[in-house]
C-alpha cells in the first residue's frame, strides 16, 4: 500500500490535478492552522465556538472546508485562540 506522500506526487503529475491542489492551498493552511492551534491549546471545537461565540457546527464546517468563512469571522477565531490574522497581496 502506498503512503500519502507517494499518492500525491503521483496525482501532482495530472495538470488538472495539481491546479485544483494549488486553487486550494490557501484554504487548506487556514484549516491546518487552526486546527493545529487548536489541538495546541487543547481545546475542542465546542470549546472553542464557545470563545467566538458561535455554534460548535461552525467550527465543525470551517475546519472541514465546508463554509466560505468572512475575515470577521477568521479574525474572530484567531483571538480566540491568542493569534492574529494576517493577510498579504
Amino acid at each position: 500500500m502506498r503512503d500519502w506522500e507517494d499518492l500525491k506526487k503521483e496525482l501532482l503529475k495530472d495538470p488538472e490535478f495539481k491546479k485544483a491542489y494549488d486553487d486550494l492551498e490557501v484554504e487548506y493552511s487556514i484549516i491546518t492552522q487552526v486546527i493545529q492551534k487548536r489541538l495546541d491549546k487543547k481545546m475542542s471545537q465546542k470549546q472553542l465556538a464557545e470563545k467566538v461565540g458561535t455554534k460548535q457546527s461552525a467550527i465543525a464546517r470551517l475546519e472541514g472546508g465546508n463554509t466560505n468563512p468572512s475575515v470577521a469571522f477568521l479574525e474572530k477565531v484567531s483571538k480566540a485562540l491568542g493569534g492574529k490574522l494576517q493577510i498579504s497581496i
